[in-house]
Formats: structure tokens, sequence, C-alpha cells
């Protein structure tokens, strides 16, 4: 990922596109230190990476931490619809008002929790 992250920042901002193109990179799950089945490291929803740059996102910065065996995040935790509510706001999306019709119910990509992570952005 280094390389081609690299590579779209730095062609982003010699265009001059790199503050208005918001760039979320990250997996799935998170990845424990270890395995429990012995083929391969298992999921972990306490603790994963997601690289944001560019689009209002403050650069330079590392956003919290895990424990000292990379398990569990405990420093600066962030649930994931912090996270969906701040990458919402770089797009311009409120996301109290972002709804999608399921079942014959609005429902929020955020439900009913989800807080914009204003020290993660540049305008505040």
């Amino acid at each position: 990922m280094d390389k081609a992250s690299a590579a779209l920042i730095r062609n982003l901002k010699q265009r001059g596109l790199l503050d208005e193109t918001a760039i979320v990179w990250g997996g799935e799950f998170g990845r424990t230190p270890v395995s429990e089945s012995g083929d391969g490291r298992d999921h972990n929803p306490f603790g994963f990476a997601i690289f944001m740059a560019g689009g209002g996102f403050k650069g330079g910065r590392c956003h919290g931490a895990t424990d000292e065996f990379g398990f569990r995040a405990v420093q600066n935790r962030m649930s994931i619809h912090d996270l969906r509510a701040t990458v919402l706001h770089t797009l311009s999306i409120n996301h109290e008002k972002l709804t999608c019709r399921y079942a014959g119910r609005d429902f929020r990509l955020t439900d009913v929790h989800g807080e914009v992570m204003w020290d993660l952005l540049v305008k505040g």
C-alpha cells in the first residue's frame, strides 16, 4: 500500500486536487496479532487502522493507538459510526439526514449514533 498510496497522493497534490479529494483506505477488519487456528491471523473488530488523506483531513498525524499487542484500541477510540459521520462530512453529506429505505423503514448509515470527529478535520 505504501507505494500506491504515496503515488496517488503525490499525483493529486501535483494536479492541485488533493484538497478537494478525500482518500479513505481501509480493510474490512483489523487483524489480530495472533492466530487461534494457526492458518493466518484472525479478524479483529477491536482495533484496526484506516488511512485518510486530503479532502479536509488534517495531514501528518496519527489518531489513536492499540494496546502493546495490537489487539484492542486503547487511546482516542472511535466508533464505526463516528468514522462514517466524519467521512460523510468530508463529502458534504449530513449523516443525520442521509437515510436508506429498507424493509419499509428509513435507516441511517450511522444508526442513531455518530459524531463528526472535528479534531481530524482541517476546518472544525
